[in-house]
């Protein structure tokens, strides 16, 4: 993981990755545009019978990816939360100029998953001790936030923190940020499920798959079949 730590942004460039907040935005997104070869053929479209958990882990194609293998999630969306509906869209959000945090919205069985083990699965998949950072991507965008609807949500993220803090699994405090949920906008076609639909993306290689994988092997109960090998 330190090698992607040390990245230039210049490589990132190269892998037309989610855009860094000090390379040039509006350049990276005509090029994410342009290494779309298509669109997702086929998305789940979230239950609305079933909870939705909102959570902003960095970008957003990694932390999807991470989720959507998850028994008991039935659909995954990648969007922005935080910010206006004005300032929600990919070029926008990636200069840093909106409140916005790269998100995702969850649906989930709570009769397969229970929303505290969704946040297990949360702080793994993603390094929730940086603060505005995930490897390459700095910037506020990129911030660890936890979007909860309810007092019970609020409660059970402070406890997930407060557990794996004194568990002592990561070295540095967790700085993830809780936030009273306000809305969430889906992103652009193209971003969604894009890491399953570009597998030998720069970025997805060199960033999303390692943290893909330590999902799947420190949670391999809880893999849905079909993404077992």
């Amino acid at each position: 993981m330190k090698l992607f730590l040390s990245l230039s942004a210049s490589i990132l460039l190269l892998f037309g990755a989610c855009a860094n907040a000090q390379t040039n935005p509006a350049s990276n997104d005509n090029m994410a545009v342009k290494s779309m070869e298509k669109k997702p053929a086929q998305i789940a479209a979230p239950d609305k019978n079933l909870p939705v958990a909102y959570l902003a882990g960095g970008c957003f194609w990694c932390i999807e990816a991470s989720m959507e293998r998850i028994k008991g999630v039935q659909a995954v969306i990648s969007g922005y939360s935080g910010g206006e509906k004005s300032t929600a869209d990919y070029k926008t959000v990636s200069s840093g100029a909106s409140k916005h945090a790269e998100a995702i919205a969850v649906s989930y069985d709570p009769k397969v998953i229970s929303y505290r083990t969704l946040l297990d699965v949360f702080f793994i998949a993603h390094d929730p001790t940086t603060l505005n950072r995930q490897g390459p991507d700095v910037g506020t965008q990129y911030r660890s936030e936890i979007f909860y609807t309810s007092a019970e949500e609020e409660a059970t993220a402070k406890s997930v923190i407060d557990s794996i803090n004194q568990s002592g699994y990561y070295s540095n405090p967790i700085v993830t940020k809780l936030s009273k949920f306000d809305a969430f906008y889906d992103a652009e076609d193209y971003h969604q499920g894009y890491y399953d639909l570009h597998p030998n993306n720069g970025y997805i290689t060199n960033v999303s798959r390692p943290k893909v994988l330590k999902t799947e092997k420190y949670f391999p109960n809880l893999i849905k079949p079909e993404y077992k090998k």
